[in-house]
């Protein structure tokens, strides 16, 4: 059975983001699944601290919150999902949060690193404008050479207002969401990076 980690990166509680990561759960009904909710965290960003972590990873102040135990299930998972919003055309800062902390985990582990780089990620992106900033950031997240696996997503593209959080009520986008990350189908071409 396949381990597929899900993280849904919104601040927002039942919003779009959430939705798309149970309608993924609902796709994989049989293999075993975690979401993470990152709203739902208590995670403290990068600073307030003495860079402990660039001498000894463990000894960073906050190595025992619930990122570390984020990453250990990504690292143990056959397939990713981070389901992303686009706040200011960037991605929201709990990805950043996510981002930044994870030099606690993969410091002086180049092993750990280059298997987490390995394992594959599908990207969705709740987004009506903004495409380069969020392929620039998602490319420190794949091997070097490979391009991450990206699906933009927009509310209004099917009629719907994001705010609202009911664009999986649409047949079309919920159909989008399973080509990309059930059957596989590529997000981005090549020309759109």
């Amino acid at each position: 059975m396949a381990k597929i980690t899900i993280i849904n990166f919104s601040g927002r509680k039942n919003g779009n983001c959430h939705n798309i990561a149970n309608l993924i759960k609902q796709y994989h009904g049989s293999s075993d699944i975690v979401i993470f909710e990152f709203c739902d965290f208590s995670i403290t960003a990068c600073g307030k601290c003495n860079h402990e972590c660039f001498h000894n990873r463990k000894k960073c102040p906050y190595y025992e919150d619930t990122l570390v135990r984020l990453y250990e299930s990504i690292d143990s998972s056959d397939l990713v999902c981070y389901i992303v919003p686009n706040y200011c055309d960037y991605p929201c800062s709990n990805f950043f949060v996510f981002n930044e902390r994870s030099q606690c985990y993969f410091q002086d582990q180049t092993i750990l690193l280059n298997q987490y780089l390995a394992i594959p990620k599908k990207f969705i992106v709740v987004s009506n404008t903004e495409k380069k900033n969020f392929v620039n950031v998602f490319m420190y997240h794949v091997t070097e050479g490979v391009k991450p696996d990206i699906l933009f997503i927009s509310a209004k593209k099917y009629d719907k207002d994001s705010i609202n959080g009911d664009l999986m009520s649409s047949k079309a986008a919920r159909k989008t969401v399973e080509e990309f990350v059930i059957k596989g189908n590529r997000g981005l071409s090549e020309n759109d990076y």
